[in-house]
């Protein structure tokens, strides 16, 4: 690959993608036996496209693909056994899923979000 591919790919990789672009992605230019690592690919999705990226993963974790993805989304990270990590002054630290900030946060919120943004906003 010529050094100008070689930067394309790499601007391309490095950008956030469009929604349209991580959906054709995912269901696309991935394959079984992979090794992925990702940064925020929920960026650009909507909860019900979050959904349908987690399928994807698990179908490719299937076909024996692996991931390393950097995620806010509670919906990402509920992904069963995955092994999740936060980072923190102490450096990288296992963390159980409903101990991290983005579950407890999400939960809070949709669990009473009148009483959530009355305090917010006040």
């Amino acid at each position: 690959m010529g050094a100008l591919a070689k930067d394309h790919v790499f601007r391309k990789a490095s950008s956030i993608c469009t929604l349209l672009e991580c959906l054709s992605l995912f269901s696309e230019r991935f394959s079984d036996h992979g090794f992925y690592i990702l940064d925020e690919p929920e960026a650009a999705l909507s909860p019900s496209r979050q959904l349908a990226i987690l399928a994807r993963l698990h179908e490719l974790a299937g076909e024996r693909s692996q991931f390393i993805i950097a995620t806010h989304s509670p919906i990402l990270l509920a992904y069963p056994d995955a092994t999740i990590y936060q980072l923190d002054d102490d450096g990288l630290t296992p963390i159980a899923y409903e101990d991290t900030e983005h579950y407890i946060v999400a939960k809070s919120f949709l669990s009473n979000p009148r009483q959530y943004l009355d305090r917010l906003l006040a």
